[in-house]
């Protein structure tokens, strides 16, 4: 059990860096931007063709960001130049990477089996296991980009950057160019993306054309998790939020993933065992769960404020109506 939660907090520090990226749009923009799961397998593509060829692990994971950001940067224009919603121009990018991925792959997947990546070669140097070496560069990465974001978002442009998702219009009476505000967040969330792809394409040696399915899902997971659970009273502690949501997330999945058990039934034994192929039902209903978990609150909050008072629920019900 200890080595599954070891290995679950290992990937979930990876898969933080997938979660903080869409952090940047969902919660700093305000925005729902879908090429997400098209940038993610571009990232992981990048890295394993230039890997697979002979090339720098952490050269990869830098280009892995520019591609990431020149994806984000189109999804932009579309956008802020053509006036395409941000919904389409998201799906808009997500199809047309699906081509590109295709053609940086070259075939529908790449194997890294055997060959170096950081994670084996921090291994040579620092002699420790798999687990501890996918901790440590992934614990490295994170804090580096939460402390680079942290000082960002605490900039003058930063600050401009959380204003337009907090109020598009008012900071535009302001003098603020907010098309310049969503397209710096697009290319910010975009390489983070990017980067998440290179780190898991490593970490599970291959890059598949189809490993971007499902990722938005995950990220919102994490996202919403880590609001829940750990709160979101600043930009450093939002951040932290969604890291450790992101942990807490692959615990979770991990755990599911080992449920099987026999269940006896008008004299027949029926065994309930969690496939992998389940994951995105468990995933969606935990998002789901989640996303509730607020309202569920305050209602039950609401209710023990109306027995406190001794008022009736009928009368508590349309009290908080208005």
């Amino acid at each position: 059990m200890l080595e599954i939660i070891g290995n679950a907090v290992s990937l979930g520090i990876l898969w933080a860096v997938l979660a903080i990226g869409v952090y940047v749009t969902y919660r700093m923009l305000d925005i729902a931007d879908l090429s997400c799961e098209g940038v993610f397998p571009l990232g992981a593509a990048i890295t394993a063709r230039f890997i697979s060829q002979g090339g720098d692990p952490f050269l990869a994971c830098l280009l892995s960001i520019l591609g990431g950001g020149l994806a984000g940067a189109v999804t932009g224009i579309m956008h802020t130049r053509l006036k395409i919603p941000i919904l389409l121009s998201g799906i808009l990018s997500m199809t047309g990477l699906y081509s590109i991925n295709l053609r940086v792959l070259g075939k529908a997947n790449i194997s890294l089996l055997r060959i170096p990546t950081m994670y084996s070669k921090f291994q040579g140097v620092s002699g420790v296991g798999s687990s501890a070496a996918t901790f440590a560069v992934g614990l490295a990465a994170v804090t580096l980009i939460v402390v680079i974001l942290w000082w960002f978002f605490n900039t003058e442009l930063g600050y401009s950057l959380r204003a337009t998702g907090n109020n598009v219009n008012m900071i535009r009476a302001m003098g603020v160019d907010t098309d310049t505000m969503f397209m710096i967040g697009l290319i910010i969330s975009n390489a983070l993306i990017g980067l998440g792809g290179a780190l898991i394409a490593q970490k599970q040696s291959y890059a598949d054309i189809g490993m971007g399915t499902g990722t938005i899902v995950i990220a919102l997971a994490s996202v919403i998790i880590g609001e829940v659970l750990f709160g979101r009273n600043s930009v450093l502690q939002h951040m932290i939020s969604v890291f450790l949501g992101s942990i807490v997330y692959r615990i979770i999945i991990s755990l599911i993933l080992e449920i099987d058990f026999t269940v006896p039934l008008f004299g027949r034994s029926f065994e309930i065992a969690v496939e992998p192929t389940d994951l995105k039902l468990f995933t969606a209903i935990l998002v789901a769960a989640a996303l509730s978990l607020p309202v569920l609150s305050k209602r039950i909050q609401a209710r023990r404020a109306l027995s406190a008072r001794g008022e009736p629920k009928e009368e508590g019900a349309a009290d908080a109506k208005r």
